[in-house]
């Protein structure tokens, strides 16, 4: 059987894609006289975001670990009824961190520039308490952002731009990506001299190609009011390998 295989490589993928999306589909059997020719197509479509994920949360110490929750805890307890009086959902409020490590004395280090041989002593406890928040008004984003410090936190993370209903724009690009592949087998086909006969398969897989992420630090937010937030578009991909038969 004469076998002829075109493979275009496959433009990168933001997201990773799922094991299985990954795996090349088996090769459905094709008559002699027939040629297989195997496509990757990518497609995006764009829209402005309508939600920003970020993280915000505290960070206390303290003499025993008691203390250091203690003081967490009435701190993230403020910042929570911040994030609720700014308008914030209970739906969009989660735990997502929550950590209470040792903090080890410094060790000493002697005049010839050595350090000291000693046992390593707690002289204090840290506390870390996050929460992923979901902004949905993203007008007032910056503002909020302003709220959290004021209320106390010290870690502000994020945002990470996104659709909440993705599904419209997705299959904008999964359509634009398969007709790219049928384009592309058309003009193959011209090449060799034959016509697509039929499609043998397609697999699928894409997301998201978020803008990156934002860092934001007590100070620099406090220096800010209100705090410039710019979300941009959002980019979802759909990529489709496809596997034609070729035919004179």
């Amino acid at each position: 059987m004469k076998s002829l295989r075109y493979a275009l490589a496959p433009l990168a993928l933001i997201c990773a894609l799922p094991a299985a999306a990954q795996v090349a589909p088996p090769v459905a059997p094709i008559v002699a006289t027939s040629t297989l020719l195997s496509l990757n197509a990518e497609a995006r479509s764009f829209r402005k975001p309508d939600l920003a994920v970020f993280s915000a949360g505290v960070t206390s110490q303290g003499k025993t670990a008691a203390a250091a929750l203690a003081a967490n805890s009435a701190d993230m307890n403020r910042v929570i009824a911040a994030l609720k009086a700014a308008g914030i959902a209970d739906r969009d409020i989660q735990t997502s961190n929550l950590n209470i490590n040792p903090v080890y004395r410094q060790q000493v280090v002697r005049k010839d520039g050595q350090l000291e041989e000693t046992v390593p002593s707690i002289v204090a406890y840290q506390v870390n308490n996050q929460v992923t928040v979901r902004q949905r008004k993203l007008a007032e984003f910056g503002k909020v952002l302003d709220t959290l410090v004021n209320a106390g936190a010290n870690q502000v993370n994020g945002p990470s731009f996104e659709l909440d209903d993705s599904e419209a724009a997705m299959d904008e690009a999964r359509t634009a990506a398969m007709a790219k592949a049928r384009q592309r087998a058309e003009l193959y086909a011209k090449a060799a001299g034959l016509k697509v006969k039929r499609i043998i398969s397609i697999s699928e897989g894409g997301g998201y190609s978020p803008p990156a992420p934002m860092l934001y630090a007590k100070m620099a937010m406090a220096e800010a009011a209100p705090t410039p937030v710019a979300p941009g578009e959002v980019a979802l991909s759909a990529t489709v390998a496809v596997q034609f038969e070729l035919a004179p």
